[in-house]
């Protein structure tokens, strides 16, 4: 809900006295730049957007919020987004991007609005590595905070599992630096619960000695897509937990950028990163290999920071659409369906990714965290572009296969979802609820009422307060 113009003056007189960062309305040049991140489906539209210079810009900005009720939402690079909302404050991070490495300690702060791209040079150049996903421009705070399920999870785990330290502004605009002898429930909560605690200003995770991968890409093209798809499948269930896969049905438009061999194909891409050297991974991945040839063969030694190359995921902002669901078997009637619905000829193009789980995801952290369902053998997602400006009625209409698949594949569902994978209109309240086991949900809300019993911050997939109990 819009606050009116009369309610919204003396906030916004407020907030230019106290924060040093721009603050900007919906007239103001610059707003909608401000507003907007990669993801460009359905854009939210906030009264007022903070773009904070300083943490002590943030702790203004839910301070004035919590004043005026409004809700307050936050973000960075914009690639996982909320429910579109109307109203309430939007904090912006992208100025808070700095990042500090400590060798001897193997340790990495972060600020909120650093990408990985940032942590991986600054580390790098140290022969280190954060715990990064695919996609270097993606925020590492956000991204931490839903999990982090990254190119070497098999090896290490999810990022959430590894951060050490978490400031945190809380919803009465107080700093605090959260870890598990401060603050043990917000610590636990916060990593794998969103934003759904505060602002999340910094945080200090582990970096590990990993200076080159194996890893890179093995491209199928339509006729033997079926056959490798199964034959990766069938490969992973010995898979050591050194190498961290994924397989993706992509699309290829035939324009200019796209590899010569891959431009207007359907392929299979077979995505593999490993802490192995090269003659005990080409022994390993051998199997994938002999299906037959290959469109494009592009897996030896990189360097950690060259790891982008191995998902060439997309740069340029655009609009879409997602859903996911684990999996506990992917046996040949499931890649049936999946192949029958999004494979080469099926009339919905989209992009469909099926991770490989196990190895140390299905190990609790030293200091447990809320992250849940570590027993899957596999996350499937799916991606559907969708035009910015596409009308409620159209995104349905996108989106409608996303169901069609989630159908096919209800007999090896475990029924639950990964939380930085739902987006826009796939991040309701029961879809978020899916993202963590009952006890887990029942946790956070419990530490939500505790710390935001308001619901100030619930412009995100958000875990409502633990309702209030009446007395006798």
């Amino acid at each position: 809900m819009t606050t009116s113009t009369s309610a919204i003056t003396p906030v916004v007189a407020t907030l230019r006295a106290e924060v040093a960062g721009p603050v900007l309305l919906p007239e103001d040049p610059g707003f909608a730049t401000a507003t907007v991140g990669f993801q460009t489906y359905g854009p939210h539209r906030p009264d007022v957007a903070v773009l904070a210079a300083t943490t002590a810009d943030v702790r203004a900005a839910v301070r004035v919020a919590a004043d005026h009720d409004l809700p307050v939402a936050v973000l960075n690079s914009g690639h996982g987004v909320p429910p579109r909302y109307t109203g309430g404050l939007l904090v912006v991070t992208r100025d808070l991007a700095g990042v500090r490495v400590d060798p001897g300690r193997r340790v990495a702060w972060i600020e909120a609005g650093a990408p990985w791209s940032a942590v991986i040079e600054a580390a790098g150049a140290h022969g280190l590595a954060p715990l990064s996903g695919s996609t270097p421009h993606v925020g590492a705070v956000g991204y931490t905070l839903g999990g982090g399920l990254g190119l070497l999870a098999r090896r290490f785990g999810y990022a959430a599992d590894h951060v050490r330290e978490i400031e945190l502004v809380t919803a009465d605009g107080t700093t605090r630096s959260v870890t598990a002898r401060t603050h043990p429930d917000l610590f636990w909560a916060s990593r794998g619960g969103g934003g759904n605690f505060g602002v999340v200003t910094g945080m200090e995770v582990d970096l590990f000695p990993v200076p080159t991968l194996y890893g890179g890409g093995l491209f199928y093209d339509a006729p033997l897509v079926g056959e490798a798809l199964r034959a990766w499948r069938d490969w992973t269930s010995a898979a050591p937990e050194e190498i961290t896969t994924s397989v993706a049905l992509v699309p290829f438009p035939d324009v200019d950028g796209v590899p010569d061999p891959l431009r207007g194909r359907h392929v299979l891409h077979v995505r593999i990163a490993a802490t192995l050297d090269v003659a005990t991974g080409d022994e390993v991945i051998a199997p994938l290999r002999a299906v037959g040839p290959r469109l494009l063969d592009a897996v030896g030694e990189l360097p950690y920071t060259d790891s982008a190359t191995i998902c060439s995921d997309p740069t340029e902002p655009m609009g879409y659409q997602t859903t996911n669901l684990f999996l506990d078997g992917l046996p040949d009637q499931a890649l049936s369906g999946v192949l029958d619905r999004v494979g080469p000829g099926a009339p919905s193009p989209q992009v469909l990714e099926i991770r490989h789980l196990g190895g140390a995801l299905r190990r609790p952290p030293a200091e447990a965290n809320c992250v849940s369902h570590r027993d899957a053998e596999y996350l499937l997602g799916l991606t559907r572009r969708t035009p910015p400006d596409a009308t409620p009625e159209q995104a349905a209409a996108l989106r409608a296969p996303h169901a069609e698949v989630r159908a096919a594949l209800r007999p090896w569902s475990t029924g639950a979802s990964y939380l930085n994978f739902l987006d826009g209109d796939g991040a309701d309240t029961e879809r978020v609820r899916s993202a963590y086991t009952p006890e887990n949900y029942r946790r956070l809300a419990d530490t939500k009422a505790r710390w935001d019993p308001r619901n100030l911050f619930r412009h995100n997939r958000n875990v409502p307060p633990t309702a209030p109990t009446s007395p006798n």
